[in-house]
């Protein structure tokens, strides 16, 4: 057989010809690169993209075996006994000759097919047909191009494997029909779950304790056919329990439900795990043992230590730029290590508001974020450990940004990442591409604004160099990309990381000019904002399809304006906070309407890539609307989502891992990457998955391909290492599951924010600014010594002359102690001080209030 190859000839097994592998089943998935090149992949020492339709990689001279260079393909499936046609073309611009095999993919490298073929520069057709000597699940088709003298360019099309078997219908393993939130339920929330039956009347249920009593008893209630799953289901509500407990199940139509907790800290450990994520994503730092444990400790990436050449002296695309830069630092955005501006943009702004919620929402406690509470190497700087974090991607974005002196100064670019997509799995530190900016964009440039924006503000009490310069980078986004309004990333810049192409940057203006005109008060950025066709617009911000994404950040803004005090008139504040409120009504009445009372309902199904990146940024808007209103429909809707991401969902399976009982562990990643290679470990406890895309079988990833064909919207997830379509991890996925984590960790039973004081806020203008006085009640039941009350100030307010209390102000945070004689508040008791401020005529209602870092009513 191997002579009959050598010279080219056509491998036919007895009984069989290359003619009857046309109605055979295909093995080889993306053979003619029309999706890009997943799944195929190609040793380190080269690099390959599609060009022309077809595969193309480089051939270095002089190395010494052929298995020195490969192209192949994973995962394809024999049987024994079966016959097999492969056929394929290629051309070389030197002499090329090269094995190839259909083998084992792990040692010893059995082979079924080894054949050696001469490749020249005219695309003649090969073919194979070989007999199959025993059942492989996970065989390899490689072609080994190595062991020549001489450099070549490698080029590869029309790859086919036809034989076999039809690989099985793939169907997923949904554990138990009866879905319910697997990790649990808050004493005082919404208790709800779903029932797969085929039956249409009503059934019982029983709600068992962990001994097996009966804890409550009722009936389902038919829904019919659920559309994005195609099941038919029935609802059941045991929101009257209020027990708390562990090992609770729910037994329905002879089927019993995963555990779950009633408790009112089902949540404090998902906080600090999902923020963890951030630290063992870093770029450019060793990530501790000591902090994350042995399994999950590596070496800095890209840093420039052989074989790295790493971020620290980057050259742009050829053609972009003539300067190189230091962008060293940020995190690397999901399963690759590229780093994305327009991704860190929004990601990083949620975690800032993760943290900006704890001074401005009345339930909400910073000690949990504070100096210390984190996993993160900064403890003891006195700056809370979620700004530490933020700091580390604040920092790299700035770094970005187009030097002085240069051509578009102040733009920043739109990424970094390798020339070539990196392999998986890959560690960081071993990565040898080089790595290349790519060039501004207007997109980018905003966000760097909007963030940098917001730094200012919450730097200000801690870091005042650091605050101010996020402050000048801010401004100098801004007026950069006012001038160059419309420079959009090209969406056909896929090669070796994502596009990330956005082709209406409104929503970046808007938001951006929403930051800057909370932290300066300018009247630049309010003109902006009042200016813009998305000010007072629902529909546009928080769009019913979808909602806040790094494509659409106008949402952002609005959550900023509505909660962090500015300088909006009372009715321009009325209006955005009204934008906020319709957003949330909407994404309310989805959790009660849909029979998986999820808070995404977008037209025909189509959940989108990261759809529970979607869910968990509805949920921001709803967790939003009950802070500022206090309404338990908006806390229940949150409530309601985190049931749908914790295994209320079709698949009965906990998007989060570490948390159900049947939680995803197979994300995609190149580190975390257990299931390609024992020797990784899967993603660590608060790491979230993409979740269901109903395009993922057409995307190019190999796994959706194979098993998720007509899948329905919901259902069309894998929690599969190679599934990048629909199980890939992202720094834009995590930031919102820590703000809602925050939230729900917050919210303790359910039953709301306790109140212990009453604040009065009243001024009146006075020379050219204003005088006011603030007023104190302990309404609690013990006496406060030493009293603290915090607060922040709108726009560039600064304070003068104060009375009877000892107020500081660090930016527009201001903090008010006792003196010696006024320092105990007993219960029932009240104090007054007052203090002058810049502010012309009335000053404006600062918000939030907290005593003691607790939330009072105002008075």
């Amino acid at each position: 057989m191997a002579l009959a190859a050598l010279f080219g000839a056509v491998l036919t097994a007895p009984g069989a010809t290359a003619d009857d592998a046309g109605s055979a089943p295909e093995q080889i998935t993306n053979g003619d690169f029309a999706a890009g090149t997943a799944p195929w992949w190609w040793t380190a020492n080269t690099a390959a993209a599609v060009t022309d339709g077809r595969l193309c990689t480089g051939v270095p001279g002089g190395t010494a075996n052929p298995w020195d260079v490969i192209v192949g393909q994973n995962d394809i499936p024999l049987v024994a006994g079966e016959t097999y046609t492969l056929t394929y073309t290629a051309t070389s611009t030197a002499p090329l000759s090269i094995h190839t095999n259909v083998q084992m993919a792990t040692e010893p490298y059995s082979t079924d097919l080894s054949a050696t073929d001469t490749i020249g520069a005219d695309a003649v057709p090969v073919t194979h047909v070989f007999t199959a000597s025993t059942d492989r699940d996970a065989a390899q088709l490689a072609f080994q191009i190595g062991g020549n003298d001489e450099a070549a360019a490698f080029c590869l099309d029309d790859v086919s494997l036809r034989g076999g078997a039809e690989p099985p219908v793939y169907v997923p393993d949904t554990g138990s029909p009866v879905r319910v939130n697997q990790v649990g339920y808050l004493p005082q929330g919404p208790k709800s779950g779903t029932l797969v039956t085929e039956a249409t009347e009503p059934l019982p249920w029983t709600l068992r304790a962990a001994d097996g009593t009966v804890a409550a008893t009722g009936t389902t209630v038919p829904g019919g056919v659920d559309p994005t799953s195609r099941q038919n289901v029935h609802t059941f509500d045991f929101s009257d329990v209020t027990t708390p407990g562990d090992g609770y199940t729910v037994e329905a139509d002879g089927q019993v439900s995963e555990t779950f907790s009633i408790r009112g800290d089902l949540y404090d450990s998902l906080r600090s795990d999902s923020l963890a994520y951030f630290y063992q994503n870093r770029s450019g730092i060793a990530i501790d043992a000591a902090l994350v444990g042995e399994q999950y400790a590596r070496p800095a990436g890209h840093l420039g230590a052989a074989p790295n050449k790493g971020d620290t002296d980057v050259p742009c695309q050829p053609g972009v730029c003539d300067y190189r830069l230091d962008v060293r630092g940020g995190w690397y955005d999901a399963g690759d290590q590229g780093k994305y501006v327009v991704n860190g943009g929004i990601a990083v702004a949620e975690l800032m508001d993760t943290y900006e919620r704890t001074l401005t929402a009345d339930g909400a406690e910073s000690a949990e974020l504070g100096d210390g509470a984190l996993r993160v190497p900064e403890h003891g700087n006195d700056i809370p450990d979620i700004l530490d974090e933020a700091r580390w991607e604040l920092d790299f974005m700035m770094r970005m940004q187009v030097p002085a002196g240069q051509p578009l100064a102040g733009m920043v670019h739109h990424k970094v990442h390798d020339a070539q997509w990196t392999g998986l799995p890959m560690m960081p530190h071993l990565d040898p591409q080089q790595r290349e900016l790519h060039p501004p964009t207007t997109a980018a440039t905003l966000n760097l604004a909007a963030a940098a924006a917001q730094c200012a503000r919450l730097f200000a009490p801690y870091d005042a160099e650091f605050a101010d310069r996020c402050r000048s980078a801010a401004e100098a986004a801004w007026s950069a990309a006012k001038a160059h309004p419309d420079i959009l990333a090209d969406p056909d810049d896929g090669t070796g990381g994502g596009t990330y192409s956005d082709d209406d940057v409104s929503d970046e203006f808007y938001w951006a000019a929403a930051e800057l005109f909370t932290t300066t008060g300018a009247d630049t950025y309010r003109q902006a904002l009042l200016g813009s066709p998305l000010h007072g617009d629902t529909d546009a911000v928080f769009p019913a399809d979808g909602g806040m994404w790094w494509g659409g950040t106008a949402g952002l803004g609005v959550l900023t304006l509505a909660t962090v005090p500015n300088d909006l008139t009372a009715g321009q504040l009325a209006q955005v906070r009204t934008v906020l409120t319709t957003a949330a009504d909407r994404y309310a009445a989805q959790t009660e309407d849909q029979l998986y009372g999820v808070p995404y309902a977008p037209t025909g199904q189509n959940y989108v890539w990261g759809s529970n990146s979607q869910v968990l940024n509805n949920m921001i808007v709803l967790a939003t609307a009950a802070d500022l209103t206090g309404k338990a429909e908006y806390r229940d809707a949150v409530l309601r989502g985190a049931d749908y991401l914790f295994g209320r969902n079709p698949l009965n399976q906990s998007y989060v891992t570490g948390y159900g009982e049947r939680s995803s562990e197979n994300q995609h990643h190149r580190v975390w990457a257990h299931q390609s290679a024992p020797s990784l470990p899967h993603p660590p406890p608060g790491s979230l998955a993409g979740g269901p895309n109903l395009t993922a079988p057409t995307s190019g990833d190999p796994e959706a391909a194979a098993k998720l064909k007509g899948c329905a919207a919901a259902m069309c997830y894998l929690d599969d290492n190679g599934s990048y379509a629909t199980n890939e991890v992202a720094i834009n996925w995590n930031a919102p599951l820590a703000f809602v984590a925050s939230y729900l960790d917050d919210a303790g039973d359910g039953a709301g924010p306790a109140r212990s004081c009453r604040v009065t806020y009243s001024s009146h203008p006075w020379n050219t600014g204003s005088t006011t006085t603030v007023t104190v009640k302990n309404t609690g039941t013990e006496a406060l010594t030493p009293w603290s009350l915090t607060w922040l100030l709108p726009g560039d307010q600064r304070l003068g002359h104060t009375w009877s209390a000892e107020l500081t102000q660090y930016g527009r945070t201001v903090t008010a102690a006792p003196l010696s004689w006024n320092r105990t508040l007993a219960p029932g008791a009240e104090v007054d001080f007052g203090f002058n401020s810049s502010v012309s005529g009335t000053a404006a209602d600062p918000g939030t209030v907290k005593l003691n870092g607790r939330a009072c009513t105002a008075g």
